[in-house]
């Protein structure tokens, strides 16, 4: 009996991993579509930016804190009109996408702000005094320069996805929160459950070590 439920949790496990994966990198590519080019203008309209503009950054640095605030379960229901209108549909791994995507936008914005605030001034002055325009400045200077905090913040935003679409899982999104709620926690199954979570533990560290190696390297070849 136990060798039948370890051998059904073995079978269970590879598909929601495959869905889970799917959500999370699609996710994660559609958010930094979204989040890279609002990162950058928060960092240029800033006060210390290179074209500030205190109305423009006050108003859209609001709107980001406003849903980074919304809690993802409840951001995950409200978007269900936009996902149907979308793929019409709410209920599996690719309606989950969207409302992934919109929640890590925000938290990609946030995170390439500050890592192009961290560049040195110096640097920028310089680019300045060779006569470089702003286009050039933030192309040839500050993305090079911040791409080793750029690399930890996307890592750091895959683990955050990781963890939403588990969240996504309660309300049909797929994957590994799915598999954990509905044969795991309905069909009082613990070894599902336990199975899924270790998924879930061996998918965020195999994130978060690749992101210190690859943010390592770029840092030793400056």
């Amino acid at each position: 009996m136990l060798n039948e439920m370890i051998f059904e949790t073995l079978t269970l496990l590879p598909a929601a991993t495959i869905e889970t994966i799917y959500m999370v990198f699609a996710a994660t590519l559609f958010a930094c579509i979204m989040g890279f080019p609002l990162g950058v203008y928060l960092y240029t309209a800033s006060p210390a930016g290179l074209l500030p503009r205190l109305m423009f950054y006050s108003v859209i640095s609001r709107i980001v804190n406003l849903f980074r605030s919304i809690p993802f379960i409840i951001l995950m229901i409200l978007l269900i009109p936009l996902t149907r209108l979308i793929i019409r549909t709410s209920i599996g791994p690719t309606a989950a996408i969207i409302p992934l995507s919109i929640a890590a936008a925000p938290f990609v914005a946030r995170v390439v702000e500050a890592a192009l605030s961290e560049v040195d001034h110096g640097v920028i002055t310089a680019a300045r005094a060779m006569g470089a325009s702003n286009f050039q400045i933030i192309r040839k200077v500050l993305i090079p320069e911040a791409l080793p905090a750029l690399v930890s913040g996307l890592a750091l935003t895959i683990i955050n996805l990781i963890g939403y679409s588990a969240m996504a899982g309660a309300i049909g999104g797929g994957g590994l929160g799915n598999l954990a709620i509905r044969y795991g926690y309905y069909r009082f199954r613990i070894d599902v459950t336990i199975g899924a979570v270790i998924v879930i533990l061996l998918l965020v560290e195999a994130v978060q070590i690749t992101g210190t190696i690859i943010s390592r390297s770029l840092l030793s070849k400056r």
